[in-house]
């Protein structure tokens, strides 16, 4: 079952790739940092999957490498749509200052990074909220832009985070409750997956049948 969640999440994620590319290439709509984006979660997944099928067992520093790159390119997504200039100076000193505090962790202890990094994980996955709730405010009166997005970005990083800081609790119990911890994320990617998915739907795939229609 976990296996066909995961390589579920896997093709959605190609597919989203894909169409977003097309998008971005051909009709120049599609955010150029959200396509970046889209490229790191892809390299990063293929990337773990392979340090898996090697049986490289701690592969901790990788999940904390990208739930900070995660961070730093959805951070200049939402600045480049976000709509006032003192919205986009809250993001971009809000990310500066948390790179900042994170490279500052790892000049410290740097073995923080080889393990669940439970400041790096709440930093990043807090700021990201807080951008899409920013953009969410805009929307209320303006354009409905990434809209199903970021509906889905909110609900993934609100209930993966929780899953992610009691990572380092799980180590010492039962496999049976960490195999389920586990399931119950890959199943919160796939959806994740599904949101964007849908976003191009709704977005690019109904425009262009309009258009053409016309």
């Amino acid at each position: 079952m976990i296996d066909f969640v995961i390589y579920g999440g896997y093709f959605i994620l190609l597919l989203d790739l894909i169409l977003y590319t097309y998008s971005f290439f051909r009709t120049e709509k599609a955010n150029v940092f959200f396509v970046l984006y889209l490229v790191f979660c892809f390299v990063m997944q293929c990337s773990l999957e392979i340090m898996y099928h090697l049986h490289v067992k701690n592969n901790l520093f990788f999940v904390n490498l990208f739930f900070i790159g995660q961070m730093i390119l959805l951070g200049l997504f939402y600045q480049s749509i976000l709509i006032s200039k003192g919205q986009k100076k809250v993001v971009k000193w809000s990310l500066i200052l948390s790179l900042v505090i994170l490279s500052i962790q790892l000049c410290i202890d740097y073995s923080q990074f080889l393990e669940f990094n439970l400041l790096a994980i709440t930093i990043s996955s807090l700021l990201i909220i807080v951008y899409a709730l920013l953009h969410f405010y805009n929307m209320l009166t303006g354009h409905k832009e990434y809209y199903y997005f970021t509906i889905g970005v909110i609900f993934y990083l609100l209930t993966s985070t929780i899953l992610f800081l009691v990572g380092n609790l799980t180590i010492g119990l039962s496999n049976e409750f960490k195999l389920m911890s586990w399931t119950l994320n890959a199943f919160l990617i796939l959806v994740y997956y599904l949101f964007i998915l849908f976003e191009w739907k709704v977005t690019f795939f109904s425009k262009k049948q309009i258009s053409n229609d016309i």
